[in-house]
């Protein structure tokens, strides 16, 4: 066995990725450590707490950390792993095209801490051939170290069931490394499927887009029938009903987040921009805030109203606001409205106000992110428009 302190090092250790993933190695028995440059997450992990919504991750990390579980910011614990796992996606720059030189500077700034009988595990969503591309750049600078592809396939909140209970795709170049990715992921979950790396690549993206596509199905469905005055959940409703080619038909809502509709875009690079139908989705799912807007202008004279927005975050339950659509609406509301007061129960931002002063000061209320704790709200239906593209409160996108 290499001369390592550590099992695991995990690049960007301390995000939605990388620390759930660090915390269930770590509770299987594997030495981690989390390597992060955020000082105030490092100081938060290392007492204990957890810096965002992540069912059951809290207690877990209590119970691992400083026994196998470590945190740092320096980049020789990098050296001192033999598993490099590495939770930093492809970006996508102001024209959608996915960043390469990024990754290239990322690994040229961790040349001098990787060691030839390292293993370099690539486990967010990557561009189709990056894993070749990481390979070919570190065998040019004399590096022999191994490379794979892992992708992760959770959902943000549900990580620590999802490790355990999701299949675990690796894809490597040659017989050894996949075995020793699968010795490494076996200890979470016996599901397997290899496949090659651009393969798996794929796979993810497929993943992604794959539920993009179909909440740009919902949300292209929802604006057909407002448009004509109908009430959408009437008709979803007795479409879905024991019917059963239609389970897995989602509801409406903002379709957002830090991956799908960046995956989405990636996707449509790699096919030379003619994938048509993710830019048709793009459009959908991107353009439904300014619907909402534009439905509700065309009803009340917004310029008298003040508009109040349910949920900052991407998604119910969350407290990431990544890419949330609820803030795009805000943008489009300070145009057209009186004002705008915003609420959430869960996102850390100085411009948020209470609860209660969005209910008693708005006009009208838009549910931007359906949060478990709105349903105890004392909504005034009487004197307010309420918004509800999700049928959160199950009386249909509008009421």
């Amino acid at each position: 066995m290499k001369p390592n302190y550590y099992d695991v090092s995990i690049v960007g250790g301390l995000g939605h990725v990388g620390l759930p993933l660090g915390i269930s190695l770590a509770h299987v028995g594997k030495k981690v450590v989390l390597f992060d440059i955020d000082q105030e997450g490092i100081k938060m992990v290392s007492q204990g707490k957890m810096p965002f919504k992540e069912v059951g991750a809290e207690e877990v990390l209590k119970d691992v950390l400083e026994k196998n579980l470590f945190v740092s910011s320096n980049k020789e614990t990098i050296s001192k792993s033999y598993f490099v796992v590495i939770v930093i996606g492809t970006p996508v720059d102001e024209h959608l095209n996915p960043q390469f030189t990024m990754f290239k500077k990322f690994f040229s700034d961790l040349l001098d801490f990787l060691r030839d009988d390292q293993h370099i595990i690539l486990r967010s969503t990557v561009f189709p051939g990056t894993t070749e591309k990481v390979k070919e750049f570190l065998r040019s600078k004399g590096k022999k170290t191994k490379v794979s592809f892992c992708p992760e396939r959770i959902a943000e909140g549900k990580a620590m069931e999802e490790l355990r209970g999701l299949p675990q795709i690796v894809a490597s170049f040659d017989e050894n490394s996949s075995k020793e990715a699968e010795e490494l992921f076996s200890s979470l979950t016996k599901d397997m499927i290899f496949l090659e790396p651009i393969e798996a690549e794929l796979a993810k993206l497929f993943t992604n887009v794959w539920r993009y596509i179909q909440f740009a199905i919902a949300n292209q469905f929802y604006e057909i029938t407002t448009q004509n005055g109908l009430d959408f959940y009437k008709i979803y409703n007795a479409v879905t009903h024991n019917y059963p080619r239609t389970q897995g038909f989602p509801r409406a809502g903002f379709a957002a987040g830090p991956c799908l509709f960046k995956d989405t875009m990636q996707l449509a690079s790699f096919s030379n921009n003619t994938f048509f139908l993710g830019h048709a989705a793009m459009l959908v799912n991107e353009g439904l805030p300014n619907f909402i807007v534009q439905n509700l202008k065309a009803k009340f004279p917004l310029e008298d109203r003040i508009v109040g927005i349910l949920g900052m975050a991407f998604k119910g339950e969350s407290d990431d606001p990544r890419e949330s659509l609820s803030y795009k609406l805000k943008k489009i509301l300070e145009i057209e409205s009186k004002e705008v007061l915003c609420t959430d129960p869960f996102v850390k931002d100085k411009n948020l106000v209470n609860v209660d002063k969005v209910l008693d000061k708005s006009d009208i209320l838009i549910l931007g992110a359906p949060h478990s704790s709105y349903k105890d709200l004392n909504i005034d239906c009487s004197s307010k428009v309420i918004v509800d593209i999700w049928n959160f409160f199950g009386k249909g996108g509008y009421f």
